[in-house]
């Protein structure tokens, strides 16, 4: 991994301003990522992936799924192996499409976009991954803040930090996918396969009935505000299942500081990826491709690439720096769809930040890659001109590039 900050204090970007503050598909390469994660030299938290038998592991987890799930044990394996499927939802989709393209590509298939059987032979080297496991949430967790987040740059400007505004949203995001998707793996409150105890018959599995009992909301312990926003499905040390997400070890000799380390923690995402020679964003294909130095495809993720009024500017540009959980400077005048009359804020840093947790900033002017605040909008809408992923694919990104990565930019 390279740290790299960026050299200048102030960027002033199209629609995407902040202020900068100091702050393979092969099977040899996941059995030794399965092994590191399986030891205490990961310094992800206790909910990372432990693929190999630990005999540290807490056995209390083990709770079988009782669905096979194979579009999202695809998308979990692609996740992995850096073909970004989005949002991991168990549903084909573009996003998903896109990932398998890439898969397809990088191991010399014909590329379809499908789940043909070529492509099912080649990914069932990891069968053995299951698309899910249960995690515990961390009693750390209770003594994180939730607040809503106001939706006036002016009320925003007074935050702290834009961060999560719910424990849900913040599990959402560290495993990829979204609420209403771990409300379906966790029927009830429960994890799916678990036994429910019940007073007036014979223990039964949760499963997705609609008669399963649903808990009462619950507030982070830690949070003094009682806005809907604070509200949470789960609660801290809940066993709950989750997308089987991988590739989140985090290596006690990678040189990031500290936020940043906490940042790549509460992402899934791991110290230990690919280094990217040079980066294609297709506006056409809605993709962002990362290849090697020797011109292998390593990764893909799906992007949102601008608008009419913001359109992609094409051509080839490098990378200044990269900024870690930047703060933002709103400026109306930048934004085609707010009143120029709307004053000037400094927004606070966070993953609902504008520009999420990561800017890469490009040599093109007031251009950069960046995360976001809404994760299932990528592909799907408009941006002010930037490249935009979500957040844990923008993170990854950030540690596969370098101020020697190039950059280009199709149509």
């Amino acid at each position: 991994m390279r740290l790299l900050l960026l050299s200048v204090s102030i960027l002033s970007l199209a629609a995407c301003s902040f202020e900068r503050e100091d702050d393979n598909a092969d099977r040899v390469a996941t059995d030794a990522d399965r092994s590191a994660n399986s030891t205490t030299e990961n310094l992800a938290d206790s909910m990372a992936s432990n693929d190999a038998e630990d005999s540290t592991v807490d056995t209390s987890l083990d709770i079988d799924d009782p669905e096979e799930r194979p579009i999202m044990q695809a998308q979990v394996v692609l996740d992995r192996q850096g073909f970004g499927p989005g949002v991991i939802d168990g549903k084909m989709g573009m996003s998903t499409e896109n990932a398998l393209r890439g898969f397809q590509e990088a191991n010399s298939l014909d590329i379809t976009g499908e789940m043909n059987s070529e492509t099912e032979k080649k990914l069932a080297q990891w069968s053995d991954i299951p698309a899910t496991r249960v995690v515990r949430i961390p009693k750390e967790w209770g003594e994180i803040e939730f607040a809503s987040i106001p939706d006036d740059a002016a009320e925003q400007a007074k935050m702290d930090q834009l961060g999560y505004t719910s424990l849900d949203e913040k599990l959402a995001e560290r495993f990829h996918t979204t609420t209403d998707v771990l409300k379906m793996l966790n029927p009830g409150g429960q994890p799916a396969g678990a036994t429910v105890r019940s007073s007036s018959g014979p223990d039964k599995p949760a499963t997705n009935s609609s008669s399963a009992p649903k808990p009462s909301p619950s507030k982070s312990p830690a949070s003094s505000d009682a806005a809907e926003g604070s509200n949470s499905l789960f609660a801290v040390g809940q066993m709950i299942r989750v997308p089987n997400i991988g590739a989140d070890r985090i290596a006690p000799d990678a040189l990031i500081e500290e936020s940043w380390q906490q940042t790549l923690k509460s992402l899934g995402v791991g110290t230990e990826q690919p280094s990217v020679a040079k980066v294609v964003v297709s506006e056409k294909a809605g993709t962002l491709k990362g290849f090697d130095a020797a011109g292998k495809l390593v990764a893909l993720f799906t992007v949102t690439t601008g608008s009419s009024n913001d359109p992609l500017p094409i051509g080839d540009w490098k990378i200044n720096g990269v900024g870690h959980n930047p703060p933002f400077a709103y400026n109306p005048e930048l934004f085609w769809d707010v009143p120029d009359d709307k004053e000037k804020q400094q927004l606070p840093p966070g993953p609902n930040g504008p520009v999420g947790v990561v800017w890469i900033d490009l040599s093109k002017e007031h251009y950069g890659i960046h995360g976001t605040p809404e994760p299932q909008t990528i592909g799907r809408v408009q941006s002010h001109g930037c490249v935009r992923l979500t957040n844990w694919d923008a993170a990854r990104l950030a540690e596969m590039v370098s101020t020697s990565t190039s950059v280009v930019f199709e149509a």
